[in-house]
């Protein structure tokens, strides 16, 4: 039985509250009186199922299912969590704990406030040891962070088992040792909005300038290394001490005005506004959100590939997903959806990743047969001597495919994969590939017979064909 989950609250946010849970095989009930809430939520849920699957290299749990509710007891009741995403009203935030807590007292709520402390929303709580900040970043189902404030008044088991939930999601719960206003990271974006008001307004940049000074400069660095390990390697050799020690008299410089806002005038607003219509007015917000996804999915992969940051948490959160498959016919070696940076000129996706997926679906058939990651750290592998694959029709991003496996000769120091690619809805088939590998040593890097374990079970493999 699926584990349920209550957003109150379906905008920007709390919708993507709903396509992270969702997508992640919990069922979901939404309370939001907007009329519009549906169409809104759907739309970003569109998005979602476009962009999270992309970022793994298998399928994601089944989809749960999404109920919209006519009240807020209705969607919290039995709810396992309930995330809060309503305006940022203190008075209606209120309103809406006593309601929730009035009908599940139980129940544990997080708050996506990017503003108010834990305390603050506690006041007048039935039940304030269950409440606490989980304040999250847009796109909600892309982005990992979520800061995790509670307040001396929250129960400490409450705090770990919202981030038990928040971690099995693929998301990172951030603990906040202290709470305070505007937690940690909009506390920084804030000193960045406003130092940039004030570049805008003196005439120093366009806010299209700003937007490449972030995106061309430190954004790509803070991505991948954050602030501190950035200037720590900035420091050179002697580290840290030395970084603090050369620019450390550049804190009594007056090159920001953090401490001074400029005059929030029409005249100000209408000056950023029109610079951002000129930037980037000519695309509709769906497009940009598209296209920020597209960004996003792209560079968590790259650092995937490296193992860091945002990159190292989804292959962790891959690794509680995926489970080998048992030793049976249809063998099904990959079920994914194309990733938007495997795609080319064209518009599909181009020849070498096609040679990727069905690596990948080869690599299950190894750990099957038990030639896994410390099978190749003790010193033995199968190395691919031998393709030919068949391209048959096209293959776009987003689309989801399986790759089926027919082991066709398993013996000796051979194991012979045949891999057949298909449209997961509708079974067509996109590509075939004949993929002979050979087992090696990876002391002498050459061919040796397997252990007699491993050999049995390539054996087993191969005669399912037979059987079938």
């Amino acid at each position: 039985m699926n584990k349920i989950a209550a957003i109150i609250g379906g905008g920007v946010i709390g919708g993507g509250w709903a396509a992270r849970f969702l997508l992640n095989g919990w069922d979901v009930r939404v309370f939001d009186p907007d009329p519009e809430a549906k169409r809104k939520i759907n739309e970003v849920l569109g998005n979602a199922r476009r962009a999270l699957p992309m970022l793994y290299d298998c399928a994601l749990p089944q989809e749960g299912s999404l109920r919209f509710c006519d009240s807020i007891a209705e969607a919290v009741t039995g709810a396992d969590w309930v995330q809060e995403s309503v305006s940022e009203r203190l008075d209606l935030k209120h309103k809406v704990f006593a309601e929730i807590q009035e009908a599940d007292a139980r129940v544990l709520i997080g708050s996506s406030t990017s503003g108010f402390m834990p305390s603050q929303l506690q006041e007048g709580a039935a039940r304030p040891e269950r409440i606490m900040v989980t304040h999250p970043f847009n796109p909600v189902y892309l982005m990992p962070l979520i800061e995790v404030v509670p307040s001396p008044a929250t129960d400490p088991h409450a705090v770990e088992a919202a981030s038990e939930i928040l971690t099995s999601l693929g998301l990172y719960p951030l603990k906040v040792r202290k709470e305070i206003d505007a937690h940690i990271a909009d506390r920084f974006l804030e000193a960045v909005w406003r130092e940039a008001l004030w570049l805008v307004k003196d005439g120093i940049a366009t806010t299209e300038e700003i937007d490449n000074a972030i995106r061309y400069g430190f954004g790509l660095r803070w991505g991948q290394m954050g602030l501190f390990e950035t200037y720590r390697v900035a420091g050179g050799e002697a580290g840290m001490r030395h970084f603090m020690a050369q620019f450390g008299p550049a804190l009594k410089w007056p090159w920001t005005k953090l401490m001074d806002v400029p005059e929030f005038t029409d005249e100000l607003v209408d000056m950023i506004a029109d610079q951002s219509d000129a930037q980037s007015g000519h695309l509709s917000i769906r497009d940009l959100e598209r296209k920020r996804d597209g960004n996003l999915v792209a560079m968590i992969r790259a650092l995937r590939q490296q193992g860091n940051a945002a990159g190292r948490l989804v292959n962790e959160h891959q690794r509680t997903v995926f489970e080998v498959p048992a030793p049976a016919l249809p063998l099904i070696t990959q079920d994914r959806v194309i990733p938007v940076d495997w795609t080319d000129m064209n518009g599909h996706m181009n020849e070498g990743r096609y040679g990727q997926i069905f690596s990948d679906a080869a690599e299950v058939v190894m750990a099957m047969v038990g030639a896994d990651e410390e099978y190749v750290a003790r010193g033995m592998s199968y190395f691919t001597v031998e393709t030919t694959v068949k391209y048959l029709a096209e293959t776009h991003a987003g689309e989801r495919v399986v790759v089926e496996t027919e082991v066709t000769e398993g013996a000796g120091k051979k194991l012979r994969c045949f891999h057949t690619m298909k449209r997961k809805n509708d079974g067509e088939v996109m590509a075939t590939c004949d993929q002979l590998m050979l087992h090696v040593s990876l002391e002498t890097r050459r061919t040796c017979v397997p252990p007699e374990d491993v050999a049995a079970r390539v054996t087993r493999l191969a005669a399912l064909n037979g059987e079938a």
